[in-house]
């Protein structure tokens, strides 16, 4: 349907006589289980909402409330005392396409609302008492349980049961809520046990969800989820909710899905609430750095990313040793030891959690103000699911990272795959603390103060000066680090050697935007003298 037949339809629907005055440039129509939504500009004098007719002035979106996705009663009460009012994005996208039993693949940011996305029309044909009917796959047990606990609060005045199934727990209650359960949500490896024991039965499913498949597929779940699918009728609805898309996933599309229609929010790594930052500091000054602005920036809950659990257990002893509040989790704590961490987390005691990567994707906490990456991840895909903890629900957040020597390669890799905008910021100064590594004892650090980029107290005698950088002027102005063509010694090390020179250390910018006087790396073009540095 062009624009001209829906400009036509809207008339013949409202009557409204629209003039030329302001500027249209979206239209989100929605009526029954129909949703179509077309990009347009063209001018009208005023918003139009009649016959649910939806209309965006000038880019600006109207209040649209759950009850205009046709939603029954109990499932809005439900989202009301949850304090969802107003869907999100994915959910306007994707509710409507659910409820019309379309097979969907949903490309969303973190913290956009997915869960709700699919469990409001799930939970509105669920038919309580008549087997498993709807299935969830998560990756990683703790998104399990989050599932399951949400479609609990949100499905509160709905009469269905709902079972978490997960590795590390016992077999047997979970038997039993199989046994009852008209929603079965599960990590690959347990679905398939109890697959395999013959106490799940998949033979009247409805609909199947695969959430966060793209790290299930990172995972090596793929065969798992094959497996687990090829137990399901063929006529089933299929739901495949993710961050990106890879081949693999393209593959499963081709296999499993019936004429899937995509559901699509913003970039992956949103500029509209999340502040990205980074410091360029000494690996062995990254603790004393941690610690200032933990307690220069402490106003809500913080997650602190490690990529080993040798790092995330050293962190948090030191952390504690410090006073500071902390809590650790990573994949070898007993499940119960987990979820208690987790859930004291929620409550804010206590107010900072170390986390490994297997966390990255299971968390899903409300109130989460700060990430620290204190190392990056090998891949450069973790680091949108890390930072995606913060920013959430239309709430804002900051996200640091502490960048050394060693983490170069991997940031520029991030840079160059994703339209990040990270700004870096000057050290401040911060006093020396000691750090038990762990390792037989061994203790880094001392008392001693540091001042901008590194100095020792307010003398200056320090490695590099706190001088501000601007790019674009002469090449001896440029840094080395990150995108310029040259010989190995201009490669950042990965060792424990110093910091670039002074002449390096001043501010950069990276991301989309640009000008004439900086650099920026990401979607749009360098700037300064051509064929000096690469383009990302």
């Amino acid at each position: 349907m062009n624009f001209l037949c829906i400009y036509s339809e809207i008339l013949q629907k409202t009557h409204t006589f629209i003039n030329s005055k302001h500027i249209l440039q979206h239209i989100y129509w929605i009526e029954g289980t129909e949703s179509i939504a077309i990009k347009i500009t063209f001018s009208v004098s005023r918003a139009v909402e009649i016959f649910k007719t939806r209309v965006f002035i000038q880019g600006e979106q109207d209040k649209m409330l759950f009850e205009e996705l046709n939603i029954n009663k109990e499932l809005v009460q439900g989202l009301k005392e949850m304090g969802l009012t107003e869907p999100t994005d994915i959910q306007v996208k994707a509710i409507p396409l659910i409820k019309q039993g379309k097979d969907v693949i949903s490309i969303s940011k973190t913290g956009s609302g997915k869960t709700a996305a699919f469990g409001v029309p799930i939970l509105e044909n669920i038919v309580h008492g008549h087997g498993v009917q709807y299935l969830v796959i998560a990756p990683v047990r703790e998104l399990a349980v989050q599932i399951a606990k949400e479609f609990k609060k949100f499905g509160k005045h709905i009469r269905f049961s709902v079972a978490a199934v997960y590795g590390g727990a016992s077999i047997n209650p979970q038997i039993e809520a199989i046994e009852r359960a008209d929603i079965v949500v599960g990590t690959p490896g347990r679905l398939l046990d109890h697959l395999e024991n013959h106490k799940l039965d998949l033979s009247g499913i409805k609909c199947v969800v695969l959430d966060e498949a793209d790290k299930m597929v990172e995972m090596g779940f793929i065969q798992d989820i094959r497996r687990i699918l090829n137990k399901t009728p063929k006529n089933r609805q299929m739901l495949l909710f993710g961050a990106t898309l890879s081949n693999e996933i393209e593959i499963l599309k081709r296999e499993y899905m019936h004429t899937p229609v995509t559901a699509q929010t913003q970039s992956h790594v949103g500029e509209e609430y999340l502040e990205q930052y980074y410091y360029d500091v000494k690996h062995q000054e990254k603790f004393s750095l941690l610690v200032h602005l933990l307690k220069k920036e402490q106003k809500g809950l913080s997650i602190i990313f490690c990529s080993t659990r040798s790092t995330v257990e050293a962190i948090t002893k030191n952390l504690k040793d410090n006073g500071i509040r902390a809590e650790m989790i990573h994949g070898k704590l007993s499940q119960n030891r987990r979820l208690k961490v987790i859930e004291d987390f929620h409550k804010g005691t206590p107010n900072v959690l170390v986390a490994s990567a297997v966390a990255a994707r299971g968390l899903d906490i409300k109130d989460v103000t700060h990430i620290f990456n204190y190392d990056l991840s090998e891949d450069p895909q973790e680091y949108v699911h890390r930072v995606g903890r913060t920013a959430r629900a239309g709430k804002s957040g900051k996200a640091i990272t502490l960048l050394s020597e060693r983490d170069h390669e991997v940031f520029r890799e991030i840079l160059h795959r994703y339209p990040v905008n990270v700004k870096e910021l000057p050290l401040v100064e911060f006093e020396r603390i000691s750090f038990n590594s762990g390792r037989e004892g061994r203790r880094f650090g001392s008392s001693n103060r540091f001042g901008r980029h590194g100095s020792r107290d307010s003398r200056g005698r320090g490695e590099s000066s706190s001088r501000p950088r601007s790019y674009g002027g002469r090449s001896s102005d440029r840094p080395s680090s990150y995108g310029e063509q040259g010989s190995s010694s201009d490669r950042p090390s990965s060792g424990f050697h110093g910091r670039p020179r002074a002449s390096e250390h001043k501010p950069r910018t990276y991301g989309r935007s640009s000008s004439s006087r900086g650099r920026s790396f990401g979607h749009s073009s360098s700037h300064g003298r051509s064929g000096s540095r690469r383009r990302y």
